[in-house]
């Protein structure tokens, strides 16, 4: 008499289910996080984007093309342009993201945590966290410029405080952006295409460099509504900085902070369950 024993067939690799308790999500977020940020201390040239850039763009922008751009209204270019600066430089360094992630995606990496018995979407938040905080650092850089250069602001301590909050969040909001675009990415060459395809037109198609008022009028339009546009108005605003946005008709440059913190939730909120889709799509295949 013979026994049918009946096998289960084996599992594949990286698609057994942990329960995560709130406490190790949390662990798990942190030491993703520590992993990042570990990894920039080895090879300290991936802040150049927000360290180095910050500090030869406002240099290049003030001193070289400031004196040929009018502010209407009148105001001082140096207390104008740095809003702009701060977005153009956080903006653009949210690219670091989707090389980041197409780098570990290409190397193997992400494979080694699907074995590990770890919440998965630590991988993602911890890659965020650890770009806010390279984000924070940028913040501090080209504010320590703008002052040496000349720009002051005449809000108080927690105006400034609530412009700096207003950008790094817009920052962080897109940082899932790039995200969704570095999991779609087959190499972090591709992935670093994001940053000339999207990121640059949309941090130079802004108000944050020159005011949109001498731009022709299908352009100006598409300017005004810019998310970009309404974060830097809006950190004028907080900062009593030269806002000639203010005296354009278009609603988010009539309400650039709630603009603009309208425009994060909303990207964060699309853009963080693709990201979370992407992720599993692409570690489960």
């Amino acid at each position: 008499m013979t026994t049918a024993i009946a096998q289960r067939p084996p599992e594949a690799a990286g698609t057994r289910q942990f329960t995560h308790s709130a406490s190790e999500r949390v662990r798990n977020v942190v030491s993703m996080t520590r992993r990042n940020l570990v990894h920039i201390s080895r090879e300290p040239m991936q802040l150049s984007d927000v360290t180095i850039q910050p500090v030869l763009f406002t240099i290049l922008f003030i001193y070289i093309f400031g004196g040929a751009i009018p502010i209407p209204h009148g105001g001082s270019y140096k207390d104008y342009v740095l809003a702009g600066l701060l977005a153009l430089n956080l903006t653009t360094s949210t690219m670091g993201t989707a090389v980041g992630l197409a780098t570990d995606l290409h190397e193997g990496i992400i494979d080694r945590f699907r074995t590990l018995p770890m919440w998965r979407p630590a991988v993602l938040v911890g890659r965020s966290l650890a770009d806010l905080l390279t984000a924070c650092l940028c913040a501090l850089v080209v504010a320590v410029t703008g002052l040496a250069v000349g720009w002051r602001t005449s809000a108080g301590p927690l105006a400034v405080i609530a412009g700096f909050a207003l950008v790094l969040f817009f920052a962080y909001s897109l940082s899932w952006v790039a995200a969704c675009a570095g999991l779609n990415s087959k190499s972090p060459e591709s992935a670093a295409s994001f940053g000339f395809i999207v990121l640059f037109p949309l941090a130079f198609v802004s108000n944050a460099l020159v005011p949109t008022q001498h731009m022709p009028g299908w352009l100006q339009a598409f300017a005004d509504w810019n998310p970009v546009s309404a974060m830097t108005a809006g950190a004028r605003q907080l900062w009593g900085n030269p806002n000639p946005s203010a005296a354009i008709s278009a609603w988010p440059m009539q309400h650039p902070i709630e603009a603009s913190l309208a425009w994060s939730a909303l990207i964060l909120a699309v853009a963080a369950p693709l990201a979370s889709r992407y992720f599993r799509r692409r570690t489960t295949e």
